[in-house]
Order: C-alpha cells, then sequence, then structure tokens
C-alpha cells in the first residue's frame, strides 16, 4: 500500500470536524445563554433600583394613614377573637396581604373593582336577617346606635368594613411599598383604592340584606333621600325583593333644631316610589325613639320628649 491510499487506522486518529463543531455550538449556545440571563438580572436590577428611589406620586388629599398595618392587623384580631369569634380562625395576615394587593405598584386612580374581588373571596362572614343597618348623612348617629344594639350591623360592622373604616390608603407605581406622602381622594379621580374598595363593600352589604332593612336618614337637611348618595345610586338599587321583605326609614332630626314631618318630604315619597317599584314594602317613622334616647343622653342640655 503506497502513501497515497486511504489509512481507516490514521483516520480514527485524527479528530472529527463534526465533532468539533458540536462543541463548539453547545459552547456558543450557553455563552449567550448566560448573556441572556445577565442581561435580564441587570434589566431587573435596574428597575428595582428606578422603583426604590423614584418620588411617589403627589396629592393634595390625605396619605396612607401612619401605622397602617399594625391598625389593620390589630382591629383583625379584635374582631376574629373578641367581637366576633365565630370568626376566630379567619388568617389575618393574609387577609391583610391580599387587601395590599389590590393597589400597591398600581396607579392609585387606575384601580378597578376586580382589584378587590380575591380579597371579597377570603370573607367567610353571614349577617343574620333583620339586622342590616344602613344610613345617609347620618353615619355618627348610625354607629352609636349599633355599638349600643350590638346585634345589629351597618357596613362599618362589618368584617372588612371594621378592619378599613377611618383609614387611608394607596399605592404607587413606582414603589413596592404603600404611599406615605399623599393619597387622592374621588375629587382627584374615582377610582382610587378607597372610593372603589368602599363601592365594592357598599354594593356587597346591599346584596346581602334580608329581612326587615333599616335605613337611617337625616331629617335636618332639606333631601333626607339622594339618589346620587352611597344608599341611593349603590345600595338601594341592589336591594333584591325576594330578599328584603320590607324598608324602614328611620328619618331623624338634630337636637335642638327645626322638628319637621319629614316622613312627608318629597325625597322621602321620592324613595317610597322606587320601594314600590321593587315590590318592597315602605314604612316611615319621625324620630324613631330608640335612637332619639341616645341623641337626648349625648345632649343633655337640651330638653327632650
Amino acid at each position: 500500500m503506497d502513501g497515497g491510499e486511504f489509512s481507516p487506522e490514521s483516520s480514527r486518529d485524527r479528530p472529527s470536524c463534526c465533532g468539533l463543531s458540536r462543541k463548539i455550538l453547545v459552547c456558543l449556545g450557553v455563552g449567550v445563554l448566560a448573556l441572556i440571563l445577565l442581561g435580564l438580572g441587570l434589566a431587573l436590577f435596574a428597575v428595582h433600583r428606578w422603583r426604590l428611589f423614584s418620588k411617589p406620586l403627589q396629592w393634595n388629599a390625605t396619605r396612607t394613614t401612619p401605622h397602617f398595618s399594625e391598625i389593620f392587623l390589630g382591629r383583625c384580631y379584635l374582631y376574629t377573637q373578641v367581637l366576633h369569634p365565630e370568626l376566630g380562625s379567619t388568617d389575618c395576615v393574609r387577609i391583610m396581604k391580599t387587601f395590599k394587593s389590590a393597589f400597591i405598584s398600581k396607579h392609585p386612580c387606575n384601580i378597578t373593582e376586580e382589584d378587590y374581588q380575591p380579597l371579597i373571596e377570603l370573607d367567610t362572614q353571614t349577617l343574620p336577617c333583620d339586622k342590616f343597618v344602613f344610613w345617609s348623612k347620618s353615619g355618627d348617629l348610625a354607629h352609636q346606635y349599633t355599638r349600643i344594639q350590638q346585634e345589629m350591623f351597618t357596613l362599618e360592622d362589618t368584617f372588612l368594613g371594621y378592619l378599613a373604616d377611618g383609614l387611608s390608603w394607596c399605592g404607587d407605581p413606582n414603589t413596592y411599598e404603600m404611599n406615605e406622602h399623599s393619597c387622592p381622594n374621588w375629587r382627584d379621580c374615582p377610582n382610587n383604592p378607597k372610593s372603589v374598595f368602599w363601592k365594592v363593600m357598599s354594593r356587597k352589604f346591599a346584596e346581602a340584606a334580608c329581612g326587615v332593612v333599616q335605613v337611617m336618614l337625616n331629617g335636618s337637611i332639606i333631601s333626607p333621600f339622594d339618589k346620587s348618595s352611597t344608599f341611593g345610586g349603590v345600595e338601594m338599587p341592589r336591594f333584591n325583593p325576594k330578599k328584603v321583605r320590607k324598608l324602614q326609614a328611620w328619618v331623624m332630626h338634630d337636637i335642638g333644631g327645626l322638628s319637621s314631618d319629614s316622613c312627608s318630604n318629597p325625597s322621602i315619597n321620592e324613595l317610597k316610589k322606587i320601594a314600590d317599584q321593587k315590590q318592597i314594602p315602605f314604612v316611615c317613622h319621625n324620630d324613631y325613639r330608640p335612637i332619639k334616647l341616645i341623641q337626648c343622653v349625648k345632649a343633655p342640655e337640651h330638653p327632650c320628649s
């Protein structure tokens, strides 16, 4: 065999071109993947640093309530362990995290009702019929009444309502934290975290109402019933006539103010008309006596009848 002939043995001793190519491709692929992962990591780090140091949005309304988380958790434990121990198995930390997830890292003018839906689904409280108290322009008096008549419930006496009552909160698209500087109100934008929350809760409260339902109205103003109020525009339209046996209005007048037959007020007649259309029986009482007595105790310098 001369030197020009093919030798199988010599071919096995030489490295394969294809084998080298596969190794090179694998190495290149690993290198490219590493560069991509490094780029993603740097991008995420840059976004995090940008969010961390970006100035939060500024509004003219109140800021998030200081120590919000501590207050929220404290109320949750008090409500579920003392006030309503039947809810004692509630996971308060999960409730708070779910509540915050509705608005954290979101623009506070773009909150939707769906953002609060996961929170609503965690609420297992069921209220007894005949114990629902709605109110309009008479919140302080309504809450004084339910603090004494503890078996009665305004929206703020329900579990989620109790947690949020009197608090302010919002997030900011530039941070993972709550906005401690300022939050918008309904004048700034209607779809802010607080307004949307109470609208969702008002609707849920009204849809759950059953039996004899009470509404406390302010007889010391021109129109005790206002169709554009939360009660008139959100709650009343959602009463289910198959569940609500009767709507009972308590029209209360300020102690020392002018007394009048507010049940004959045109706005009350409008409320009755709406109830009639929904086939819900309606009755009205001027200065319902159990509540009048609360007013008298709060103002002992004025004669009460």
